[in-house]
């Protein structure tokens, strides 16, 4: 099966952003719906993905060779569990520094407000809160960061932070 220029960038997306969701796909698209996420998924990259047993949308090993483009999440080495954290990860410059403000795994865990007000004290930076909230979620998918359910959502790192690389993609 051939793919356009656009099915491989797309498909780019799917590698570099998984595990993923259909909204940040939908985001990063600019498409109206999750449906019609799923649409163009299984009408133009049906080989090339699948939903692991979270539904999280991940590239198959033959998108990572076609596209080039280095995985979001390292694929486990050997003899390497798939319940251990990952190695290392691709991350957005937010989700990059949110790795490195919030709590650590043997800290209370915190609210997105509380991070927010972390990213703002330590990077002089004024990021919407539910960019914080969606670039945790996203931490989460990844493996690296837990959620603590306490009044509210609550969120620290289940790994150390120096066992893990951390790669900044180009967006922001």
């Amino acid at each position: 099966m051939s793919l356009t220029d656009e099915e491989v960038d797309r498909l780019g997306d799917i590698v570099e952003l998984q595990p993923t969701k259909n909204k940040e796909l939908q985001d990063r698209w600019g498409l109206d719906s999750g449906s019609e996420v799923h649409q163009y998924l299984e009408g133009h990259l049906k080989d090339y993905y699948f939903r692991d047993d979270d539904s999280l949308i991940r590239s198959t090993a033959e998108a990572v060779e076609l596209t080039g483009v280095e995985p979001g999440v390292e694929p486990p080495t050997e003899g390497q569990g798939t319940d251990e954290p990952p190695s290392s990860i691709r991350v957005s410059l937010l989700e990059s520094r949110v790795f490195e403000t919030v709590a650590g795994p043997d800290d209370r865990s915190e609210s997105v407000v509380s991070v927010l007000n972390d990213l703002r004290e330590t990077y002089d930076i004024d990021p919407e809160a539910g960019d914080v909230r969606r670039a945790l979620q996203s931490l989460k998918r990844k493996g690296v960061v837990e959620v603590i359910y306490r009044t509210v959502p609550t969120f620290r790192l289940c790994v150390d932070r120096e066992s893990v690389d951390v790669e900044t993609t180009d967006d922001e």
